[in-house]
């Protein structure tokens, strides 16, 4: 069976100034060599990147994110 790959790393406008930073702070953090979630997710609070609503980070909040910017845009 074929792999069907969604490529989402396109978008059809311009990633945020919210996007790009909490890429670039995801990023750093991999780097730094923190890959499970609890430790990820404290790191970024560490760091002045927050959620939309601006609260902490949880577990939830950041997997939540993940997915929603992960999603499928519809054109």
């Amino acid at each position: 069976m074929p792999l069907n790959l969604e490529p989402v790393q396109s978008r059809f406008r311009p990633t945020t100034n919210y996007e790009d930073a909490f890429a670039d702070e995801l990023e750093a953090v991999y780097g730094r060599g923190v890959h499970d979630l609890p430790g990820v997710v404290a790191a970024l609070n560490a760091t002045g990147v927050r959620p939309p609503d601006g609260a902490d980070w949880t577990e939830e909040t950041f997997t939540r994110e993940l997915a929603r910017l992960g999603a499928k845009e519809d054109r």
